[in-house]
């Protein structure tokens, strides 16, 4: 059974200007178990960053509850306060090392301040790199790492009080495709290695997919829809989630008769277009296709027009929903 390890509840941020009050966050409610790979994701200007923040206390929230192992940090001070937040490991799109200090010095830093000696800091941080596959770069400077290696000192730093929730707030924007997909990988494998909680902040879609089981998509300071990966991406329910799964190019197509076929592990190998128009003896235009891998596994969407005329596009209609296969009206392109 799921167990919760982050609650969050009618939680606010809201900050005070001069003649009026600006709401970053309202009315979230969200809850994340232990051992998920949780995806939050939006435009800039969101709330992402802000909410991420506000559950380790970086921001205090001005109204509502952030329940950590059933704890409300906001109500936590001080030594108590802290010692919850060594449990929160958090990982920042700039990586924000120290540049003065080595590699290893830098995974050390967090332990320092926690007081644990130097000799077994120092043995800590050099497991965490080989973990994360650094130990021949222990001794290199920050200026001395390429992007990727400084996220990986980044995420071994994040790692070193042994925390229960790993925070990443756009680890991977400041990467290229191939260096996202490794920490994308590194951070699946910490999850499954160590069981340690992540949540994801990002405002792409193809990192959501590739790691998370459940995400939750924020839009203007307030959630706008939540669920598992597959079921968000099959059936995105309101307009900021089909903005997301649905690329920017469909917004100038024509908006009639515009059909989203989805296609899943099995049927992304099956001629399924040319057995629709040879059985139905209609012609369908393709107006776009991708290929996704969501979980492992190979997913597609597809977008039709099909025939103007209705005897035709019913024998389509007909023919997928015999057939199992996905397909539904585009109405809020």
């Amino acid at each position: 059974m799921a167990e919760p390890i982050i609650q969050i509840v009618n939680l606010e941020k809201r900050f005070t200007g001069k003649n009026t009050d600006v709401f970053a966050l309202q009315g979230i409610n969200l809850t994340v178990n232990k051992g998920d790979i949780y995806g939050i994701i939006g435009q800039s200007g969101a709330g992402k960053s802000t909410l991420v923040r506000c559950i380790n206390m970086l921001e205090r929230p001005t109204g509502g509850q952030v329940l950590f192992n059933g704890r409300d940090m906001c109500l936590l001070k001080g030594a108590e306060l802290r010692q919850a937040q060594r449990s929160m490991g958090m990982i920042f799109q700039q990586f924000n090392l120290l540049m003065q200090r080595t590699a290893e010095e830098n995974v050390c830093f967090p332990l320092e301040l926690a007081g644990v000696k130097q000799a077994a800091a120092r043995q800590r941080a050099r497991e965490l790199l080989d973990m994360v596959g650094l130990s021949e770069r222990r001794n290199a400077y920050p200026s001395q790492l390429s992007g990727g290696q400084k996220q990986r000192v980044a995420i071994a730093r994040a790692l070193a009080t042994n925390p229960a929730v790993l925070l990443c707030d756009e680890a991977t924007s400041a990467l290229d495709p191939a260096t996202t997909e490794s920490i994308l990988a590194l951070i699946k494998d910490i999850n499954e290695r160590l069981g340690i909680t992540a949540v994801i902040i990002t405002h792409e879609m193809s990192v959501i997919e590739k790691i998370c089981n459940h995400v939750a998509i924020i839009n203007h300071g307030q959630i706008a829809e939540t669920g598992p990966v597959r079921e968000v991406f099959f059936h995105p329910r309101t307009e900021a989630a089909r903005l997301l799964v649905i690329p920017e190019a469909l917004q100038n197509m024509p908006h009639e008769r515009l059909y989203r076929l989805i296609f899943n592990g099995r049927s992304s190998f099956e001629p399924v277009i040319s057995n629709l128009v040879l059985a139905c003896g209609a012609p369908v235009n393709i107006m776009f296709a991708d290929t996704r891998d969501i979980g492992g596994t190979a997913f597609g969407q597809m977008v039709l027009q099909l025939p103007a005329d209705a005897e035709a596009r019913r024998r389509v209609i007909e023919y997928a929903k015999d057939r199992g296969l996905m397909l539904e009206e585009m109405r809020h392109v």
